[in-house]
């Protein structure tokens, strides 16, 4: 058995959600164990020798959604209701552009559609292009650029009207 780079994704979405502390896979020429807790999360993977061994496992800081919460004071009448969250569909790294001296995919004010990139996942060395499953207008992008996000957190806030 080997598992491909969306299988991995996809366990580690698994054991993030489950709540586990540790989830450890064995196959001949094949291992993985993925160790969680309140503290950061830490994927280690052993691959056959024909692949190029991961010199280091990426470290994920964990951030708890309290820590990314709208702050508490919120003016009368800043009614959020209507608005559509879009979260992240995986754990990674939080870039709004493909580079640093790239534009940003989507901005405060941007009207959006379904299909449209808005952000890029960097998980395990890969980027991943998230696109908008929503039309709308972004009303508040809630993490910073490089910053580590969680499986399901918040990114953004979207005004569908």
């Amino acid at each position: 058995m080997s598992m491909d780079i969306k299988q991995i994704q996809d366990l580690i979405k698994f054991v993030a959600k489950s709540g586990v502390n540790e989830v450890a896979i064995e196959e001949k020429d094949f291992k993985i164990t993925i160790k969680t807790s309140k503290e950061p999360t830490y994927v280690t993977a052993t691959l056959p020798t024909a692949v190029q061994p991961v010199a280091q496992a990426p470290v994920i800081a964990a951030t708890t959604a309290t820590e990314v919460a709208a702050p508490a004071t919120k003016p009368v009448g800043d009614d959020t209701s209507h608005l559509i969250t879009i979260k992240s569909p995986m754990i990674g790294t939080f870039y709004r552009a493909s580079g640093p001296d790239k534009p940003a995919f989507a901005n405060v004010g941007d009207e959006i559609a379904p299909g449209k990139v808005i952000c890029i996942v960097e998980a395990m060395k890969l980027f991943n292009e998230i696109e908008s499953e929503v039309s709308g207008k972004i009303v508040k992008i809630l993490v910073n650029d490089a910053q580590p996000v969680e499986f399901d957190q918040p990114l953004f806030l979207v005004d569908p009207s």
